[in-house]
C-alpha cells in the first residue's frame, strides 16, 4: 500500500482525501446527478466503489431497503472476485473471515446398501491451482459491507440513499441530464426528523445502472425482457446450524441418493451450513406452489438423503424454495437494435441475467458486471474517453452472460440426477476439476474492439492471451527487494496499465522509454496538464535480471515518476523478473514473454488490452486513441 505521497498521513491510509462531490456531499438526494446506481447488491455496491475513484462525478445509490443487507443469499466467492477485491483493497479481509473450500468430496449410493450414501471421491479443489487466491463462501451482506466501506472512503464519499424505491424513468432525446427518474421513499427520514415515506420525486441523471435485481424495475422501464425458461426441478435451501454424525460436514459435498441429491457447503464461522436439497420435479401445474414447502419438510427430505446419516437442526438462519431457471434480458441497455446512440440505462447482476445457485456463480459474474461499467462511466463523464465507450458494455458482457447461462444448465442437470441415470460415479468430480476455470472466473475472453486489440502479436506474451483478465505473478520490486504479485500494485483507479518487459540488451526499452517521454507520446496526449503525469496511464518496468543488477539512477525517468503536490518520486513502478531469496518465478518464463520485449496494456478492471513488440510505437499510440481522448 502506497500512502503519504500528499503529505504524512497518521490515520487509516485506507480511507482517501475527500475531492470533488466528496467534499461537501449533500445528505438529500440532489435533483441532478451523473450517475444513478439504482439497487444496493454486488454489482450496484461494486459500481459504487468504483464511481468513488471519480470525485469530478456526481454519483448516488438508491435501495429500497432501509440499511444495510442483514442476510445475503449468495455466498460463494470464486477466485477472480477475490482477486477483483484485492483491486478494491480488502482481498486480504474477506479472506480471513471466509470459509476456505480445500476440498470437494462426492458421495453416493453404498453398491452394497442403495439406501445408505458412502464417500465415492475426494477431489481437491481448484482455486489455489489456477490463482493465488483462494475460492471462498462468505455471507454476501459482508461482501457488501466491504464494498459499501471503499465506497465511503473513496474520495466521492458515496452512502447508499436508504429507503429509496424506484417507480420507473423516461429518456429524453437531448439535455445534460436527459434521464428522467421516479422514485419514492418508503422509509422514514434516518433521524426522525421528517415524515417522508410515501412521498415521490424526480431525479436527472445523465446514466442510470440497474442493479435492482431479478424483478429489475429498470429493466421493465426500458422494455427489456428476460428471456428463457424455468426447469420442472425445485430445489430447498437453508443455512443451519446443526449437530450431526455425517462426517464431511465441514468439507463441501455433493451428494446423490436414491432419495435425492444434496449440495452441502460449510459457511464462514466455523458452524453454519448451507444445504441445497433437492425437493423433485415439479407438476406442469404446480404454479409456484412448490415454493411453500414448509421448512420442516426440507429437513426431512435432506434427513432421508444423508441416511444412515443424520441432521438434528437447532437453528435456521434462513431457508427458501426456488424453481431453477435460466434466463438472459434481451439487451443489457436502453438502446434498440438498429439504433445509433448513447447508452443511458444500463442493466447489471440478476437484473439481466438470472440462473440456479448451484454453480456459485451469480454474485460473481454481477460484479464483474459492475466493474466492466464502472470505469467506462468515469472515463466518459471525466472526458478521458468518447461516449461511444460505452456501447462495450453490452457488447461484452452479454456473451459472457449467455456462456453462464449454457454453463450452469450442464451443471444444474448433472446436479439433479437420480442414480439409476449415472453411469460412472466420478463423472461429476471429473466435470467439476475439468471446467474449473469457468466458474473461477478465468475463462472470460473479450473480443476485439476499441479496447481490445488484435492477438497479432501473441506469440510475444502467450501468458497473457488478448481479452483476457491479466493473470499476475511475482516479481521482485527493485526499490527494497521484496517479491511481490505485480497484478496486485493495480487497485480498482479507472486507470490503464503499461507493463513494459525489457528487450535482454535494454536498447528497445530505452528507446522506447525514450518515445513515452516526448510530447506527442500517449502518456503526454492523453494525461490533462494539471494531473499527475500517471493519471491516466500507469507504466511500469519488469526487467529480466536480478534486482541487483538494476541501477535505479539509471531507470529511464518515464518509470520514477513525481507526482502528488510534493513532486515525491514513485519508487514503485521498477521491478525485476530475476529469483531471489524470496522467490523462484521468473515472470518472462511463467507467463511466455518473449526476451525481445514486449509491451502489455491492460484496462482498468485488469483486461489484458493489447500484446505489442517495443517497437510498435504508432501501433501502440493508435490503440489507446480509440477508447482516450486528447487532453492537450
Amino acid at each position: 500500500m502506497q500512502f503519504h505521497h500528499h503529505g504524512y498521513v497518521s490515520g487509516d491510509p485506507r480511507v482517501q482525501p475527500a475531492a470533488g462531490a466528496g467534499l461537501d456531499r449533500p445528505a438529500e438526494l440532489p435533483d441532478e446527478v451523473d450517475v444513478l446506481i439504482v439497487g444496493s447488491g454486488p454489482a450496484g455496491m461494486l459500481l459504487a466503489a468504483q464511481m468513488s475513484q471519480f470525485p469530478d462525478v456526481v454519483t448516488r445509490v438508491v435501495g429500497r431497503r432501509p440499511g444495510r443487507l442483514a442476510l445475503g443469499q449468495a455466498d460463494g466467492i470464486q477466485p477472480r472476485s477475490v482477486e477483483t477485491f484485492q483491486a478494491f483493497g480488502f482481498a486480504e479481509r474477506i479472506v480471513a473471515e471466509a470459509y476456505n473450500i480445500g476440498w470437494m468430496n462426492f458421495w453416493g449410493p453404498d453398491p452394497a446398501d442403495p439406501g445408505h450414501i458412502v464417500r465415492t471421491t475426494r477431489t481437491e479443489d481448484y482455486g489455489l491451482k489456477i490463482s493465488e487466491f483462494p475460492h471462498l463462501i462468505v455471507n454476501q451482506a459482508r461482501v457488501l459491507d466491504y464494498f459499501a466501506e471503499a465506497a465511503a472512503q473513496g474520495p466521492a464519499r458515496i452512502v447508499p440513499d436508504w429507503g429509496v424505491e424506484f417507480l420507473g424513468l423516461q429518456v429524453h432525446e437531448s439535455g445534460e441530464h436527459p434521464v428522467e427518474v421516479r422514485l419514492r421513499h418508503v422509509a422514514e427520514d434516518a433521524d426522525g426528523t421528517e415524515a417522508r415515506a410515501g412521498r415521490e420525486r424526480t431525479v436527472r441523471a445523465t446514466f442510470v445502472a440497474g442493479c435492482d435485481g431479478a424483478r429489475s424495475g429498470v429493466r421493465t422501464a426500458i422494455g427489456c425482457r428476460h428471456v428463457g425458461v424455468a426447469s420442472a426441478h425445485a430445489w430447498g435451501v437453508m443455512d443451519v446450524l446443526v449437530n450431526t454424525d455425517f462426517p464431511d460436514w465441514r468439507i463441501k459435498c455433493a451428494i446423490t441418493s436414491a432419495a435425492g441429491n444434496i449440495l452441502h457447503i460449510p459457511r464462514e464461522g466455523g458452524y453454519l451450513s448451507r444445504m441445497y436439497i433437492d425437493l423433485g420435479a415439479v407438476a406442469e401445474d404446480d404454479n409456484h406452489r412448490v415454493r411453500s414447502t414448509p421448512i420442516e419438510e426440507i429437513v426431512r427430505r435432506a434427513n432421508a438423503i444423508l441416511s444412515p446419516y443424520s441432521i438434528d437442526v437447532r437453528q435456521v438462519a434462513w431457508h427458501s424454495v426456488y424453481e431453477v431457471g435460466h434466463r438472459v434480458t434481451d439487451r443489457f441497455d436502453d438502446v434498440l437494435p438498429g439504433v445509433a446512440r448513447t447508452p443511458r440505462v444500463f442493466l447489471t447482476g440478476d437484473a439481466c441475467h438470472t440462473h440456479s445457485a448451484k454453480a456459485g456463480q451469480g454474485m460473481n459474474v454481477s460484479m464483474q458486471d459492475g466493474f466492466n461499467l464502472g470505469w467506462k462511466l468515469g472515463a466518459v463523464l471525466t472526458g478521458r474517453s468518447p461516449e461511444t465507450l460505452l456501447a462495450t458494455y453490452a457488447a461484452e458482457r452479454r456473451p459472457v452472460a449467455q456462456e453462464l447461462i449454457d454453463f450452469d444448465r450442464e451443471w444444474s442437470s448433472l446436479m439433479a440426477r437420480r442414480p439409476e441415470e449415472i453411469t460412472d460415479p466420478q463423472d461429476l468430480a471429473t466435470h467439476y476439476l475439468a471446467t474449473a476455470e469457468f466458474p473461477s472466473g478465468f475463462m472470460t475472453r473479450y473480443p476485439p474492439s476499441s479496447i481490445v486489440g488484435s492477438d497479432e502479436h501473441q506469440h510475444l506474451a502467450t501468458g497473457y492471451p488478448v481479452g483476457m483478465r491479466f493473470k499476475s505473478a511475482q516479481v521482485v520490486r527493485v526499490c527494497d527487494g521484496n517479491a511481490v504479485h505485480l497484478g496486485h500494485h493495480a487497485r480498482a483507479d479507472g486507470r490503464w496499465r503499461i507493463y513494459a518487459f525489457p528487450d535482454s540488451g535494454g536498447s528497445a526499452l530505452a528507446q522506447w522509454a525514450a518515445w513515452l517521454a516526448t510530447p506527442s507520446s500517449p502518456l503526454a496526449r492523453f494525461t490533462p496538464a494539471d494531473a499527475d503525469v500517471d493519471a491516466v496511464l500507469d507504466v511500469k518496468v519488469i526487467y529480466q535480471c536480478d534486482y541487483a543488477e538494476v541501477d535505479l539512477p539509471a531507470v529511464p525517468p518515464v518509470f520514477l515518476p513525481r507526482t502528488g503536490p510534493l513532486g515525491l518520486m514513485d519508487w514503485e513502478k521498477v521491478y525485476a523478473a530475476g529469483p531471489n531469496a524470496w522467490t523462484d518465478v521468473d515472470i518472462f518464463t511463467e507467463r511466455g514473454l518473449s526476451r525481445e520485449g514486449v509491451v502489455v496494456v491492460v484496462r482498468p478492471d485488469q483486461y489484458v488490452a493489447h500484446v505489442l513488440p517495443l517497437t510498435a510505437t504508432a501501433e501502440l499510440a493508435d490503440f489507446l486513441g480509440r477508447s482516450l481522448l486528447p487532453q492537450r
